[in-house]
């Protein structure tokens, strides 16, 4: 007896009277397809919503700092609430209310790591670490970012290169190292999870 399986539970034999016609063989391709299609369906709708970083993200996340670090400037100018609105960017930009966030900033001399949004704020417009002069509060005038070089890990990027700060009393451009890392969270939203930044290397010997 020759037996054939249709699926987990349904079996023909050459005893059986059921024929299987040319029609009947289209009719169950139709439905495996439909199926088929259906979970691919769900399948790209799935990847749409938790689609990785791309390079265009990498960029407009640091277009994003940059103005963030000119506006606080800006409003320290101006007589507005600088502290308020530094606190908001830095909520904004860093993902310190996700997990934990490496920051080791450029002018930093005592307490250079910054693990806490706390002390990320006090490095950007005086706080908690007395010796922290405010950066914003240079204050700059423009930012700019060069990067040498992008690695994206689908929901994960690092980029490093240069970014240069105009001061905005005299003009003058300086030019930082940095390395940040860009995590994307339930939301879609990129936060900054690791930002290191120093000034070039000079030698003193």
């Amino acid at each position: 007896m020759t037996c054939f399986t249709l699926g987990a539970n349904r079996k023909m034999s050459s005893r059986q009277n059921t024929k299987l016609t040319p029609q009947g063989v289209m009719t169950m391709l139709g439905s495996v397809l439909t199926s088929n299609s259906s979970s691919t369906l769900v399948s790209q709708q799935t990847e749409i919503q938790t689609a990785g970083i791309s390079r265009e993200d990498v960029i407009n996340a640091q277009k994003a700092w940059g103005d963030g670090i000119v506006a606080i400037s800006k409003a320290y100018i101006n007589g507005e609430d600088y502290r308020a609105l530094a606190a908001e960017i830095i909520e904004t930009l860093y993902g310190y209310d996700e997990g934990t966030v490496l920051f080791k900033p450029t002018k930093a001399a005592e307490e250079e790591f910054r693990l806490t949004k706390e002390e990320a704020i006090s490095y950007f417009v005086q706080g908690i670490v007395p010796t922290d002069r405010g950066f914003a509060l240079q204050p700059w005038s423009k930012v700019r970012f060069e990067n040498a070089g992008v690695i994206i890990h689908y929901d994960y990027a690092l980029a490093m290169g240069d970014y240069y700060f105009t001061d905005a009393l005299n003009g003058q451009e300086i030019k930082v190292d940095f390395t940040f890392g860009y995590q994307k969270n339930k939301d879609g939203k990129l936060l900054i999870d690791l930002h290191y930044s120093s000034f070039p290397y000079h030698s003193f010997y």
